[in-house]
């Protein structure tokens, strides 16, 4: 089968196309042949190997040589033990573990994978499992009257988050880059801000919920721009930024009537499957930027690393 491999941590450059043995599944294990697979920022770190918890299960040498968590795609075989799958089904799920959606064909547990909605195409289904368990879990605050921010909201998570916020009845602001404006005000935000002309944690109306899908920002700041009682959860960042934020974070919230910390994503059909309810009904809009072949596998990664997506872009395999 074909393959986007690497040896190696780094650049988009140690990446290629190799032709690579079909896996053969293990027990407990389903396999997919991969029609789309969603490209997340937790691949692009695990491509580069930084921050450091991207290197878990692999200090010197990648534990995974093909990339490609987020997959929807077609039953093909089952392993020992497998029931509630059989060939032909249509499904997708978030393979963190094992990744591997970068390729013709892709081994996932059982338990990581539902039943594809007949009424999402596999490109659409791709974008929900990890982006929209983080959109579900970090919007879990959010309430009619209440002031939300998005740091991120351009992106793939963020998006959602921002339309799952305003369905609360949340006042929601929306941050990114520029060029994302139009985009977030499109998906509903309130307010917008260029994160590059203006500092959001200093701003005279504090919030009662932030979900920062790019942590960079200081405890102290943090702690400036929400409300008394509000709550702050962090998705991704450097390493010391969410070490700051459990240990320093966690005190100066308790210490000021303050929630701080770093949001623990629950992995799962149970945390992706509401959102695709919603998105069937019509409820929430699934935004794909644009769509690449396998062998741009390094331009989809490239682009998103580099935050110059709306939404989500798909690596499309059928």
């Amino acid at each position: 089968m074909k393959a986007v491999v690497r040896d190696s941590y780094g650049s988009i450059d140690v990446l290629r196309v190799e032709d690579v043995p079909v896996p053969a599944p293990g027990a407990g294990q389903v396999r997919v042949k991969v029609a789309a697979t969603s490209v997340n920022l937790s691949d692009w770190e695990c491509l580069r190997g930084s921050p450091a918890y991207a290197r878990i299960g692999g200090l010197r040498v990648p534990a995974s040589r093909i990339l490609g968590s987020d997959i929807a795609g077609v039953v093909d075989s089952v392993g020992e033990g497998v029931s509630r799958f059989k060939s032909g089904d249509e499904v997708y799920g978030d393979n963190l573990a094992l990744k591997g959606g970068f390729a013709q064909y892709a081994l996932a547990p059982e338990s990581v994978l539902a039943l594809k909605p007949e009424q999402l195409t596999f490109a659409e289904a791709s974008v929900l499992p990890q982006s929209g368990a983080i959109a579900l879990q970090g919007t879990r605050w959010a309430a009619a009257g209440r002031r939300v921010l998005i740091n991120g909201a351009g992106g793939g998570s963020g998006c959602l988050a921002l339309q799952l916020a305003k369905r609360s009845g949340a006042h929601v602001t929306g941050v990114d880059n520029a060029a994302k404006l139009d985009f977030m005000t499109s998906m509903g935000a309130d307010e917008v801000i260029d994160y590059r002309l203006e500092d959001f944690t200093r701003t005279a109306q504090p919030y009662d919920l932030i979900l920062d899908l790019v942590a960079r920002r200081s405890v102290f700041g943090v702690r400036r721009a929400l409300a008394p009682g509000g709550t702050y959860r962090a998705v991704g960042g450097s390493a010391p930024t969410l070490l700051r934020l459990l240990t320093a974070g966690w005190a100066v919230g308790r210490l000021t009537g303050r929630s701080i910390g770093v949001l623990a994503v629950h992995e799962g059909p149970a945390h992706f499957e509401p959102i695709a309810a919603l998105c069937v009904a019509g409820d929430v809009r699934i935004t794909i930027d644009r769509t690449y072949a396998l062998e741009e596998v390094p331009a989809a990664l490239a682009d998103v690393g580099e935050g110059r997506t709306l939404g989500k872009v798909v690596v499309r395999l059928s």
